[in-house]
């Protein structure tokens, strides 16, 4: 099946006449020929449903989890993406959904694909969202102390801050030379005198004064001396007139052609 059939073939099996159940779209993604996927989104009360319609041998027959993740959009919440495969029809589908900024939970997929498990884990220690029934919703990547959710775009890059970090000397600069311009931070990262352990601590860059220019000599009181005035040019002598063209006399004249009489030849 190609994915434009995969995106109709899923948007029809979930079609329904409850408007309250939401509308189930279909696209299909980049990537070219052999790689290009049909991403079909769903309601977040229906993802579970989306997923086991999906994995349904008379479906879509996609037995195999490939992964899940997630997008933080800002103000829109975040996107949940999961990629499912079928290993005997060679075709995929990407679901996905939308959680609230306030609100982000979704239904856990571990009872469908057991593989599911640490995927969902991961995504819930760096975006903050929540897989309901999730059989051990617990760290994966982070220490427990960790505070945060890394993949948030509000997130403060705090490392950035406490520590220097590679690249903030510019180049051919070095500690014990002049005054060197500020770094320009990454976005996520916050100005070190405003935030973090040095606030108000670090004194601003220092700018390299510029040399200062020699003085000019003083002009002497006075006028400015006039210049001196160009020789004239030398008057060209005037051009020789041109011989006027020769007239050849009345006598060197060419004859005109006598006019021929019939009989004569040619």
């Amino acid at each position: 099946m190609t994915p434009e059939e995969v995106g109709e073939r899923l948007v029809h099996l979930m079609a329904t006449d409850d408007p309250e159940k939401g509308i189930v779209t279909a696209e299909v993604s980049g990537g070219g020929p052999g790689h290009a996927r049909a991403v079909v989104d769903v309601p977040v009360a229906r993802w579970w449903f989306a997923a086991e319609v999906a994995r349904d041998a008379g479906a879509l027959g996609c037995d195999f989890f490939d992964w899940l993740s997630a997008v933080d959009e800002l103000e829109g919440g975040f996107s949940v993406i999961a990629h499912l495969w079928s290993t005997r029809r060679r075709h995929g589908v990407l679901l996905r959904t939308r959680v609230s900024r306030q609100d982000p939970e979704v239904e856990s997929l571990v009872d469908l694909y057991p593989g599911a498990e640490w995927h969902e884990r991961e995504t819930y220690e760096m975006f903050g969202i929540v897989f309901a029934r999730h059989p051990g919703l617990r760290p994966l990547l982070l220490p427990p102390e960790f505070e945060g959710h890394p993949l948030r775009k509000e997130f403060v890059l705090a490392s950035r801050v406490a520590k220097p970090w590679p690249g903030a000397k510019e180049p051919g600069e070095s500690d014990g030379g002049a005054a060197k311009r500020a770094p320009i931070r990454p976005p996520g990262v916050p100005d070190p005198n405003e935030w973090g352990p040095l606030k108000g601590k670090v004194n601003p860059p220092e700018t390299p004064a510029r040399p200062a220019r020699p003085e000019r000599a003083a002009r002497p009181a006075g006028e400015r001396p006039a210049r001196p005035a160009r020789p004239a040019a030398e008057a060209r002598p005037a051009a020789e007139a041109r011989p006027a063209a020769e007239v050849r006399p009345a006598s060197e004249a060419r004859p005109a052609a006598e006019p021929k009489t019939d009989g004569e030849p040619s």
